[in-house]
């Protein structure tokens, strides 16, 4: 086939353009239901204050950058206010456990239901049936985006090593936990890993940021290193130390560190 003479075709590209017809399209505007790409997605890093409240009345007014919230609890109207003050601001949820206080409590089948995990009204969940729980995780990390939260904080991630009345293995444990970060980062949030000690070196790369707690009590605080290095913040809390025994171990460690109470109100004391 012969070939257009360079000039040539210069020429009729250049009177196409000027000829073609102008497209007034309208701008689309995004789709605030559309994931986030994981460029975007907040990614914590070591050493930011933070404050986490999961009871009484919610003060916003705590001078940190990342608040830690129950995501059941709080209107989107709490969490815009958070987010114009400033904060990123975490949803907390319970994945691993069944809580009867929840509005969603009557779609979790009995059979799905364990051992109580220590706390008054929750049981744990047999994880290893994802065939029921991916579509309930699912439903409720949607609520947590339609609030507008940043992130999401799911707690009991450890049935493996709890006597749940299931024989659940790391194995299995390792797969739900990973099924729960996906599950986040399809809808553009961050999330973060709940205790969970051992499986920190498979897990490291699947989760944002840690959340722990009593590390310094149980000598274990080095484990969280992983995090750390990379660059991935630790969200740390005491309950029976002063701060003063183990405030500056944390500092050392880069963890985000603060005493708090049991059950988690408005005090706090940070590193």
């Amino acid at each position: 086939m012969r070939r257009v003479p360079l000039l040539l075709a210069l020429l009729l590209l250049v009177l196409a353009g000027c000829t073609a017809p102008e497209r007034n399209e309208p701008h689309e505007p995004p789709d605030p239901t559309d994931p986030k790409p994981s460029a975007e997605r907040w990614r914590p890093e070591p050493g930011v204050a933070w404050q986490w409240q999961l009871s009484g009345r919610l003060d916003p007014t705590v001078d940190v950058p990342v608040y830690d919230i129950d995501g059941f609890n709080h209107p989107k109207s709490a969490v815009d206010d958070l987010h114009r003050r400033g904060r990123k601001v975490i949803c907390y949820l319970s994945t691993g456990a069944w809580e009867d206080f929840r509005p969603d409590a009557e779609k979790f089948p009995k059979a799905l239901l364990g051992r109580g995990n220590g706390w008054e009204g929750e049981r744990w969940l047999d994880i290893r049936r994802t065939d029921i729980l991916e579509p309930l995780m699912a439903e409720r990390i949607d609520m947590c985006r339609a609030k507008g939260f940043d992130a999401v904080e799911p707690d009991n991630m450890d049935a493996y090593a709890n006597p749940t009345g299931f024989r659940i293995t790391a194995a299995d444990q390792l797969r739900y936990n990973r099924l729960i970060a996906r599950l986040a980062h399809d809808r553009g949030m961050a999330v973060g890993l709940k205790n969970d000690l051992d499986q920190i070196p498979q897990l490291v790369g699947d989760f944002d940021f840690a959340v722990n707690e009593q590390c310094a009590e149980y000598d274990e605080c080095e484990e969280m290193t992983p995090f750390i290095e990379a660059g991935k913040a630790v969200f740390h809390v005491e309950y029976e130390l002063k701060t003063t025994e183990f405030c500056p171990r944390a500092r050392s460690l880069k963890l985000s560190s603060m005493l708090k109470k049991y059950e988690l109100g408005v005090w706090r004391q940070a590193c």
